[in-house]
């Protein structure tokens, strides 16, 4: 039996984010030889389950995303050296590699997710940590995997290397009818955009707020995060007073947020630092009309095929030029 570790996630079953959604995707096709052991934030979870689709679920008491992350990985790593593989999503804890390679026999395979380090998030000292740690990731990984083209031809020119490219999948979306849904969400009876992110600054959320609140005439859906931090807190006061603002709070029952993105008329999508994004590739899935930040990682995922914008000023323009196309009456 080949043993695998799963580290760098939030944990399964999977609520937002890329790294948990592969997972969840990937526990499904276990083949009969393989066991996964996958780290989980502790505090995420209410129910703790000891496994799940196969999976043996073993839970920290550390935060995988911020600051915690990079001891939450480093933790991961020295609870996995019996492993055959460990699978590490994201580099917060590769700075740490060097070490855990003078004991670990097995092999290390790093998806390196975005850029971490170009995130507006992070602070100087921050920044410099997390491109140190991409370095030795890059340089201690067995194998480094890129989820799009734009990562691995950065990882051959910085570094060199060839990392292997493998971008994420999506299902074969239907537009889900639920008429019940109408009562919670009426203003949805109408064309409306949809955005459904983590409220950080690299994923450009005040540029479309500011865009829809000088377009009162158009229905603006955004389901995120508003409480992680005074970024979003902050957006979320000041835009909420707009009436054709919508700003949901995270919405963890799939159908009902598969239902909101389905019957949207328009998919905004604002992230600039990271690669290929979970969220985008369903709405490519579902047929909608995109507009997606103007950056290498969108357009290699969208082949060029989509409308893309790098201010409010342009998301107005693309909007008022296009409208009768972008917001057809239902």
């Amino acid at each position: 039996m080949k043993k695998i570790s799963v580290i760098g996630t939030v944990g399964v079953p999977a609520c937002y984010g890329g790294f948990e959604s592969l997972v969840e995707n990937m526990l499904d096709f276990t083949p009969v030889d393989v066991e996964y052991t996958v780290f989980c934030t502790s505090q995420k979870y209410k129910e703790k389950l000891d496994s799940y689709k196969g999976a043996k679920l073993v839970y920290l008491d550390l935060n995988a995303n911020g600051k915690d992350s990079i001891l939450y990985d480093y933790k991961s790593m020295k609870m996995s050296l019996d492993s055959d593989i460990m699978l590490v999503l994201g580099v917060s804890g590769c700075i740490f590699l060097p070490f855990i390679r003078r004991k670990y026999k097995g092999k290390i395979i790093t998806n390196i997710d975005g850029l971490e380090w170009k995130r507006d998030k992070w602070n100087f000292l921050a920044k410099w940590l997390l491109h140190y740690s991409e370095k030795q990731a890059v340089k201690y990984s067995d194998i480094v995997i890129g989820d799009n083209k734009g990562i691995t031809d950065y990882v051959k020119e910085a570094y060199n290397k060839d990392a292997v490219l493998i971008a994420y999948g999506g299902d074969n979306a239907v537009k889900i009818t639920d008429d019940a849904l109408y009562e919670k969400y009426p203003y949805m009876k109408n064309p409306y955009a949809v955005t459904v992110c983590r409220i950080e600054p690299e994923n450009n959320i005040h540029k479309i707020l500011e865009a829809f609140c000088k377009m009162p005439e158009q229905q603006l859906v955004m389901v995120g995060n508003w409480k992680n931090g005074e970024y979003g807190s902050q957006l979320k006061e000041q835009y909420s007073k707009f009436e054709n603002i919508h700003l949901l709070d995270p919405i963890y029952e799939s159908h009902e947020i598969n239902w909101i993105r389905s019957n949207a008329s328009l998919y905004i999508h604002g992230h600039s630092a990271g690669g290929t994004n979970p969220s985008l590739v369903e709405a490519m899935n579902l047929g909608l009309p995109i507009l997606a930040f103007d950056c290498v990682y969108n357009r290699a995922t969208t082949l060029d095929s989509c409308l893309y914008w790098k201010s409010s000023e342009d998301i107005i323009s693309i909007v008022n030029n296009e409208k009768d196309s972008l917001f057809p009456s239902k």
